[in-house]
């Protein structure tokens, strides 16, 4: 069979295939969910302690100093998502005059040396950079006194980057496929449809028809 009879039996059928797109185009809009969009924002902090003189006279080495940051760093991975630095983030917001509250544990902390990331979703992102204000606040106001065994003036606390808004949670392939597949899926299915049926209908069509089978034609009416 030649590619253009092949042609000939799609397209006497071609609403069956375009049908079937419809229909799972349809289907599949008003079922899908997509997930709500989910902004991210990130904020990286340098944390520092000063050296520390004895009696006036003796000023420890800097060593010590950087083992200390990292200390600090570290606790601070903990402090960030407890009860007390949500806590003094929401004053802070209350301070601004904002009715948003965060949630203990809602900051994911992470150290690496002396520099502490925070990272924090939100569903607004309009919300979510007033909420990486106050955070910002909180590290640079309140985390000196979480440490009481250093003076205030001795940690130091200073913005070293900060990221976003940004989109947390982007379509995956998955779903930016899903639909495409489907179509191409009815595609292929309507067109084998209508092959099937073709296969099944006894009905004869043409003269090409007629002397497959052996029969001689001896005249041919026009269409027209």
């Amino acid at each position: 069979m030649e590619l253009k009879q092949y042609a000939q039996i799609v397209w006497r059928r071609i609403w069956i295939p375009i049908a079937l797109i419809v229909i799972v185009a349809g289907v599949s809009l008003l079922t899908s969910q997509a997930p709500p969009p989910l902004y991210g924002l990130a904020q990286r902090f340098n944390i520092g302690v000063e050296s520390q003189a004895v009696a006036e006279e003796y000023l420890y080495d800097g060593y010590y100093a950087l083992v200390s940051s990292e200390y600090v760093a570290d606790s601070l991975t903990e402090i960030a998502s407890g009860e007390l630095f949500a806590s003094d983030v929401n004053r802070h917001l209350a301070e601004a005059g904002s009715d948003l509250r965060l949630a203990p544990g809602a900051i994911s902390a992470e150290t690496r040396h002396r520099t502490l990331r925070l990272s924090l979703t939100w569903p607004n992102p309009d919300e979510l950079t007033v909420i990486g204000q106050a955070i910002e606040q909180t590290m640079l106001q309140d985390v000196p006194g979480y440490f009481p065994q250093f003076s205030a003036s001795s940690i130091t606390v200073r913005t070293f980057d900060k990221s976003g808004p940004f989109l947390a949670n982007p379509p995956s392939l998955r779903q930016r496929l899903d639909l495409p597949i489907r179509l191409i899926l009815a595609l292929v299915a309507g067109i084998g449809l209508a092959f099937l049926l073709d296969y099944l209908d006894d009905s004869v069509r043409g003269r090409s028809e007629l002397e497959a089978m052996g029969v001689k034609v001896l005249a041919e009416v026009p269409k027209k």
